[in-house]
């Protein structure tokens, strides 16, 4: 089972503090985290996210697009990282995301939200799409090697 497990922003993470002493023990104890997963063969990917006064927003309403500059509001409601990991089940991921150091300076969660799978959609994922993603999932797995 593939989950992501989402880091919740902080108002520290959207202020874009500058380093310091106590985020460089936070950086190696998640560097000592991120090994101890790669070694159990549970990440798959991972990376810490820019604040949201870095990013932009795409809002579709039928043919139309806009774009919305960031910051947004409230933190809490953000994502400053995430993990992809390959689990055995839900109770794997809850397990593993409790090992985790706290990720930010306070307070801070972890939201671990499953993939879909091609069981997942029953009949209404015909056999032609079954395969067509499954191509599409192998040709990225080849471009990353």
């Amino acid at each position: 089972m593939r989950v992501m497990v989402l880091v919740k922003a902080t108002a520290d993470s959207e202020a874009g503090l500058p380093p310091t002493e106590e985020m460089t023990e936070m950086f190696a104890a998640m560097g000592a985290y991120n090994e101890q997963l790669v070694e159990a063969g549970i990440m798959v990917d991972g990376d810490g996210l820019k604040p949201s006064s870095s990013a932009k927003r795409i809002a579709f309403d039928g043919d139309s697009r806009t774009v919305i500059d960031g910051p947004f509001a409230p933190p809490n409601e953000l994502v400053a990282g995430y993990w992809i990991w390959e689990v055995a089940d839900m109770a794997e991921a809850v397990a593993w995301a409790k090992r985790c150091p706290n990720p930010m300076p306070g307070p801070s969660e972890l939201e671990i939200r499953p993939f879909y799978e091609a069981a997942d959609f029953g009949e209404a994922l015909t056999p032609e799409q079954a395969e067509q993603e499954q191509r599409l999932r192998d040709r990225l797995a080849t471009q990353k090697d």
